[in-house]
């Protein structure tokens, strides 16, 4: 990778960033897991914002899949804005934050433990207000983060919470995957998806596409599409799209559907045909569709590991495809680093 910006060799830090968190914060993954195991909660909330949500939302889903507890988002606001008091006693409460000091994170966080919830922070700053916050504080380990548009912290971010639940539920299969994660991110930063590039032109707006965990991944990447190529970006669900999201479909227009090795890429490759029968320019990461464009993908063995790949090859091209516009991906306007909302 031709490291020319912050964003970029950033990127291509994701797999050193991930054997990093894997070693460096291994006591406290398992610690954090066997503390779960014996409190047994009855359900998962999740506090975070931007970036930090998606990470939030595929931890959702692979919960969801692996634990079989319910996982409910809770906006921060319900703390710092309107002073509720939530009820949370046998449930666990995961907060994500790469500063670890946005005050309406950490109000949430205290808020959740104060009625009885297992706090648990992600966050890329030791010893953050968060991690003081939480009784258990797991250091992300990805490294000082100068581009605006986060990348490899949503990468450990995502990384430690599966660590986490693999610990949990005693998922060695899981366990073995994460341990083989780098050696794929080194794979999955090279993948070429500058070919999309062709499809995009001033003023399209570009569907991206996922199901289940590579739906969260979906989310992420429309993000950092808006913030880096200064250009319209939506995501949506495979199943969604064909209902009134297609309305907008025309000859030509770019889709993007980002299809995981799991239980959710029949119905993603059968969507996007559906989609290229219409006329849209679609590309997905699987080789199930009939008449999308594919796009080279990298597959782990495993279904949860597998949606991280993608979120790797997206960050790669949206960096590219920024500078193929004349932007800086790590100068956006009207946006900084750290927001601090309360």
């Amino acid at each position: 990778m031709n490291a020319t910006t912050h964003m970029r060799r950033e990127i291509a830090e994701i797999p050193e960033a991930t054997a990093r968190l894997l070693e460096g914060s291994a006591k406290e993954l398992a610690e954090t897991g066997l503390h779960l195991k014996r409190a047994n909660p009855r359900f998962v909330t999740t506090v975070a914002r931007g970036s930090s949500d998606h990470a939030a939302s595929f931890l959702k889903y692979a919960i969801e899949l692996n634990a079989g507890l319910p996982v409910a988002s809770i906006g921060p606001s319900i703390s710092s804005i309107y002073g509720a008091r939530l009820k949370l006693a046998d449930s666990a409460c995961l907060a994500i934050s790469q500063s670890g000091k946005s005050p309406d994170i950490v109000a949430m966080a205290e808020g959740a433990r104060s009625g009885g919830a297992l706090t648990i922070a992600l966050t890329n700053t030791a010893g953050s207000p968060l991690a003081e916050a939480s009784e258990h504080a797991i250091d992300i380990r990805a490294g000082v983060e100068k581009s605006v548009a986060a990348t490899k912290t949503f990468v450990n971010s995502a990384v430690a919470g599966l660590a986490v639940l693999a610990h949990w539920t005693g998922d060695d299969k899981l366990l073995a995957a994460l341990n083989a994660l780098p050696e794929h991110f080194a794979k999955a930063v090279d993948c070429d998806w500058m070919g999309i590039a062709g499809e995009l032109t001033e003023g399209n707006s570009l569907f991206i596409l996922g199901r289940g965990p590579s739906f969260a991944i979906a989310n992420e990447a429309a993000l950092k599409f808006k913030e880096t190529c200064a250009m319209h970006a939506e995501s949506y669900s495979a199943a969604e799209v064909m209902h009134g999201p297609l309305a907008l479909v025309h000859p030509g227009f770019p889709v993007l559907a980002l299809a995981a090795r799991d239980a959710s890429e029949p119905s993603i490759a059968d969507a996007a045909d559906g989609l290229a029968e219409r006329g849209a320019a679609i590309h997905i990461t699987s080789s199930l569709a009939k008449k999308a464009k594919v796009l080279e993908h990298v597959a782990t063995g495993h279904p949860l590991t597998d949606p991280l790949m993608l979120i790797a090859s997206f960050y790669g091209f949206v960096e590219a495809f920024a500078r193929h516009r004349g932007l800086n991906p790590d100068t956006p306007p009207n946006l900084r680093k750290v927001t601090e909302t309360i």
